[in-house]
């Protein structure tokens, strides 16, 4: 088989970072909300869905990855996983932590450049201890910066998730996953290490455990040695009759002297046996810790070997779930759009219908009109008829009255007026170039 294809494969020559574990709470909260997501209604839901419907789904399912990123966030700080190395920022957020490991690593250079300048008094002439401390300084406000980046750097990565789509979710979802795979085989490593470290142990403290049971038989067999002289110093002790002789001084001397050296024998005997059985203890608490570590990498390795595997396959499912949202969206605006031209047809059919029915109404109504206006000069016609009628019995009385009071005929004259034509110019029929004659009271027509 070959070795790209080896998910189990753990390079014991790469050597993990050791990353500080604080268990709190986190597993178990999210444990907890992950099973609150099983919903009942869920068959219900797949059988009377609409794109409405599909639309709350996947606001729901974006809640949901905004949810479970942000507890994962939360996690990796209570289990000591490193923010940046742990979530996909962008180039604003990692500017920030970028450019205050640049101000501290430049800062560790300065007070070094500082403190190397020799301590002469021309170089503290030139302000050689002002300018250590001043990098002092820098030094502690870099530090204090490089502290708070990461939590400026998260509080701006929390900002942006908020209002994320489901993509952007996603991959954020996919490279936590990513860096969970490297997490777990760095575990696996670091127990490997300890495996081996372990294996040692139970070596040295086999070693040790025989040597221990070898000292205490040395010292069991000098034991016996000094019982034998022991027991014959006190009989000879006892066979003095004179207890207040120099030879039972003597005798007493080399009993206490005998029953010391038995106790020292007995104290490193009773060392030598608990030291045994703390060997041999160890040896077995040794040999069960390499179990149970073992059986814990073998897990991380299955655990580790599954998320990559379906890392690569989910990547591919995001791909797909991403690409039928932005379908469902563009079959909408397609509806949308189709909902809209029948709309916009429709009122332009009202608009011409509305211009036909309009155009052939005034049609009729100016049709109508006709006679109206036809009436209404009939009736401007008959009046001005009337008026002229008025007007001529009007002048008859007044012919006849001339004609009774002055013997004037006036109908002529009249008649005169009435036919001339209103355009010819007025010469009172005068020939051109005779003066008037001169008006006087008697020619009153003049």
């Amino acid at each position: 088989m070959s070795d790209d294809f080896d998910l189990l494969e753990t390079n014991s020559q790469q050597k993990p970072e050791k990353v500080d574990v604080n268990w709190g709470k986190a597993i178990d909260q999210m444990k907890s909300k992950l099973a609150q997501e099983d919903d009942p209604e869920s068959r219900q839901k797949i059988l009377n869905a609409t794109l409405d419907n599909v639309v709350d789904m996947a606001e729901k399912d974006r809640t949901t990855l905004l949810d479970a990123i942000k507890d994962l966030t939360d996690y990796q700080d209570e289990v000591g996983i490193m923010f940046e190395g742990f979530s996909a920022l962008n180039a604003a957020e990692q500017k920030i932590i970028d450019d205050a490991v640049k101000r501290l690593e430049r800062a560790k250079v300065e007070l070094e450049d500082a403190k190397a300048k020799p301590d002469t008094w021309w170089n503290n002439l030139w302000g050689r201890k002002s300018k250590i401390k001043d990098a002092e300084q820098e030094l502690q406000n870099a530090q204090k910066e490089r502290d708070g980046a990461d939590n400026k750097a998260k509080a701006m990565f929390q900002q942006r998730i908020e209002t994320a789509d489901v993509q952007t979710l996603l991959n954020e979802l996919s490279f936590k996953s990513q860096a969970a795979i490297k997490r777990l085989k760095d575990r696996e490593l670091e127990i490997k290490e300890v495996e081996e470290s372990l294996k040692s142990a139970i070596v040295e403290a086999s070693n040790n455990h025989t040597k221990a049971l070898e000292k205490k038989k040395e010292v069991e067999t000098q034991l016996e040695e000094q019982y034998a002289l022991l027991k014959q110093a006190r009989q000879a002790l006892e066979e003095v009759a004179d207890k207040q002789s120099t030879e039972y001084s003597e005798a007493l001397e080399k009993v206490t002297t005998l029953e010391q050296k038995v106790e020292e024998l007995e104290g490193l005997k009773n060392a030598y046996t608990t030291l045994a059985a703390s060997k041999d203890s160890f040896v077995h608490k040794h040999n069960l810790t390499i179990k149970v570590l073992t059986s814990l990498r073998s897990n991380l390795q299955t655990h580790r070997a599954k998320l990559k595997s379906d890392t690569d396959e989910r990547l591919k499912y995001y791909d797909g779930y991403v690409v039928a949202l932005k379908a469902r969206t563009d079959q909408e605006f397609a509806a949308i759009l189709e909902h809209l031209g029948v709309k916009t047809d429709e009122h332009i059919g009202e608009t011409l219908a509305a211009m036909h029915t309009a155009s052939a109404k005034a049609r009729q109504e100016m049709m109508d009109n006709i006679p109206v206006h036809e009436k209404v000069m009939q009736g401007i016609y008959g009046s001005y008829a009337e008026a002229l009628k008025d007007i001529r019995s009007k002048d008859a009385e007044i012919q006849k009255n001339f004609a009774d009071r002055y013997g004037i005929d006036m109908k002529e004259i009249f008649d005169e007026y009435y036919s001339a034509d209103p355009n010819a110019p007025s010469g009172d029929g005068q020939p051109a170039g005779e003066p008037k004659p001169e008006a006087n009271e008697d020619d009153l027509l003049g």
